[in-house]
């Protein structure tokens, strides 16, 4: 069952605040999505140019990813915006919520010569044989980029895009489960490059102990719901504004 727009506008909201927050944001850039009919066709999107810190529920896009007129509109999104996450929608229907930073540490990952990120601790394994790593970063994620990128999300299980030279882009099937993997995968990111800056051997986990734990983060209850949750009771105690 699909959770109601105005949900989705609220929990969206949410999302932008926390990544203010937490320092994934860049500028006015950077965008996140999230489906909110069967197919994923239709979405809800930040406006052009909007601060993550202010943006407010009423104030999202609802834009539908097989409208070949949507840039000529008013309120059109950024051509990024559209470029990558109208094709994502319109190509992965599993890509229920999108999420695309230039958070620090994934960028930094995304810019090393071998951007792979080895399990080393309980949250890399998280990522163990689980990501796609793009490499042919050709310029900005205007159409023919976001064609190219969705036609690399086709496997379900890979729910995480490390964007060569570009930053990272994270799947999932809520907000709240998109938002949660955003969340361990950039501390993932910054427990690698803080260990590589040590100088010092890394201790990788084993295959076997790799995979295990990422099967079990995969049956770890519903904690991702859990955590963004408290991350809304946060903000309503500060800026609830965000559901407006």
């Amino acid at each position: 069952m699909l959770d109601s727009i105005q949900t989705q506008r609220i929990d969206l909201a949410a999302a932008f605040r926390w990544a203010v927050r937490l320092k994934y944001h860049e500028g006015v850039a950077n965008h996140f999505s999230v489906a909110v009919n069967t197919d994923g066709s239709q979405f809800l999107i930040n406006p052009n140019q909007r601060h993550f810190s202010l943006i407010k529920a009423s104030e999202l896009l609802l834009l539908d990813a097989n409208n070949p007129d949507t840039m000529s509109q008013p309120d059109a999104p950024d051509p990024t915006a559209w470029g990558l996450h109208g094709a994502i929608h319109r190509f992965c229907p599993h890509a229920r919520c999108v999420l695309h930073t230039h958070s620090m540490f994934a960028t930094v990952l995304a810019c090393l010569e071998d951007p792979r990120l080895p399990a080393i601790d309980q949250n890399t394994a998280q990522f163990h044989n689980r990501l796609v790593l793009d490499k042919e970063f050709d310029g900005m994620a205007f159409a023919d980029q976001g064609e190219r990128c969705a036609a690399m999300l086709d496997d379900p299980d890979k729910k995480v895009m490390l964007m060569g030279n570009h930053g990272v882009l994270v799947l999932g099937s809520s907000v709240a489960d998109a938002f949660n993997r955003l969340f361990y995968f950039e501390r993932s990111a910054e427990t690698y490059i803080r260990a590589l800056q040590t100088g010092m051997p890394l201790n990788i986990l084993s295959e076997v102990v790799a995979e295990k734990t990422a099967v079990q983060w995969e049956q770890y209850g519903d904690s991702a719901r859990r955590h963004f949750e408290q991350l809304k009771l946060i903000l309503d105690q500060s800026e609830s504004d965000y559901r407006l």
